[in-house]
C-alpha cells in the first residue's frame, strides 16, 4: 500500500535528485515529497545511500512505532536520530572545529 514520504537532501549530485523527482516532487530545492509503495521507497533510499557522496540525506515515512513514523539518515550529519525507550530522538554532535593558523609575532 503506498505511503508519504519525504526525503530532504543536501549537496547532493544532480543526478540523485532528477532520480528522486521522477518518483516524487520537488516542493523546495533539496525537499522532495511523494506517495510511493515501500518497495519503491526502499529502492530510492538505496539509491541515496549509495550516491549521497559528501552530501547528507533524510528519510522519513510512516512506521508502526509510537510516533507513527521512522527517520533514516545518509552522509555526514550533526543531527543523529537516537532510539531512546523506542522514541526516535534527535542528538546533536559538536560542529567540527577548525583549526587556526597562528602566525608568528
Amino acid at each position: 500500500m503506498p505511503s508519504m514520504v519525504v526525503i530532504a537532501t543536501t549537496a547532493v549530485p544532480d543526478h540523485l535528485r532528477g532520480a528522486l523527482s521522477r518518483w516524487t516532487s520537488e516542493v523546495v530545492p533539496g525537499i522532495f515529497v511523494g506517495t510511493v509503495s515501500a518497495r519503491v521507497r526502499d529502492q530510492l533510499w538505496q539509491a541515496v545511500t549509495e550516491t549521497v557522496g559528501n552530501g547528507a540525506a533524510v528519510l522519513v515515512h510512516p512506521a508502526p512505532t509510537e510516533q507513527g513514523y521512522a527517520i533514516h539518515t545518509a552522509g555526514t550529519r550533526r543531527r543523529v536520530p537516537i532510539d531512546f525507550d523506542g522514541l526516535t530522538l534527535i542528538r546533536m554532535t559538536a560542529a567540527p572545529q577548525v583549526k587556526s593558523e597562528q602566525s608568528p609575532l
